[in-house]
Parts: C-alpha cells; structure tokens; sequence
C-alpha cells in the first residue's frame, strides 16, 4: 500500500459542511458515522486537508488576504491547496505511472508553486521559511540553463557574432545617411526662411 497524506486525518472527524453544526451534538451514532471522514470521498478528505494546510500557514484566525493564505499572482489559488492537490497527484501517479495528463498537471502545479514561492522569497524572507516549513515544503530555485560547449556550437555563435555586427554597420551607415539628408533640409529651410 502507498501511503497517502490523508492518512492524518482521524475517522471520526465530521465533514467539512458538518463539522461547525450545533445539532451534531444530539444526532445518533449512524448519522454520525455516515457524515464523517470515514466514509466521506476522496475530495471531501481533500477538502478538510486542504482547510487544515491554510489554517497552519494563517497568521491570525480572520486572516483570508496574506500572501501565504491567498497567492496574489494572477489567479493562482492558495498555497494551501495547491500543495495538496500536489501530493494528491504525486499519490496518483506513484499508482498509475503512464497517466501522462496527470504528470503534466502536477508538473504544472509544481511550477506555480515554486514561481510563487519565489516571490515570497523574495518579498518577505522570514515568512518564506515559516511558510515552508509549516507545509512540508522544500524549495529549490530553478537551475539556469548552462549548455554543453562543442566545437561546432562555438564557430556556429562566432558566425552569428560575426554577422550581427556587420548588421549594425550597416544600419549606421544607412542611419548616417538619414541623418544627413535631414540636416540638408532643415538647413534649406532656414536659409529660405531668411
């Protein structure tokens, strides 16, 4: 069996949609059975994950708005909830490895989060660290792209060298010419004009 990051989560436990009902409390056992996690879905056990994950990364119990709660690039959702639906599929593909559609998705997830978490690196350090260590996270920047050097790869980049600075000495020329076909008019004009 691969073990799942649900797995956390006790049986007992209500339902997200249940869980703040004052009339839980005078239910019978059965009910009660049915409307916890022990035989809730997957997305509802994703859900009350989820909500679990954004409360450790709040800073206060109203906060809905800060950067590790809600991303504020473009639309991207919480940090929060794009960690679990990560693991999810990181569950997901250790049990279906040719499920292409799904790689790419987490794939997909995997990017948003680190461009994001960059962000936050950037902007707020301290915040950065609390973050990744309240959600498990372990940020790696990205590599920059570093090409093997060949012989032909090197003449190749002397070519185009080569050929963008004989370019631009003729865009100078051309532009010298320009430039002093403009000057002969504006002097003409000043001499007819006196």
């Amino acid at each position: 069996d691969i073990p799942s990051h649900l797995d956390d989560l006790p049986p007992t436990m209500l339902k997200k949609d249940y869980a703040n009902l004052p009339i839980m409390n005078s239910v019978d056992d059965v009910v009660k059975r049915l409307l916890s996690l022990e035989m809730a879905s997957q997305r509802e056990k994703l859900k009350v994950k989820t909500q679990q994950l954004v409360e450790k990364v709040r800073r206060s119990p109203h906060d809905n708005g800060s950067f590790e709660v809600q991303g504020k690039l473009k639309r991207e959702g919480y940090f929060a909830i794009l960690t679990a639906k990560i693991r999810t599929l990181e569950e997901h593909l250790q049990r279906h490895p040719k499920d292409k559609r799904n790689r790419r998705f987490m794939l997909m997830g995997l990017d948003r989060r680190r461009k994001m978490l960059g962000y936050l690196r950037r902007v707020n350090y301290s915040t950065f660290e609390n973050t990744c260590k309240e959600l498990g996270i372990q940020y790696s920047p990205l590599q920059p792209y570093s090409r093997h050097l060949t012989k032909r790869w090197m003449v190749k980049k002397a070519f185009c060298i080569k050929v963008f600075q004989e370019k631009k000495k003729l865009q100078a020329a051309e532009r010298l010419k320009k430039r002093r076909k403009w000057q002969a008019r504006a002097r003409a004009a000043r001499e007819q004009q006196e």
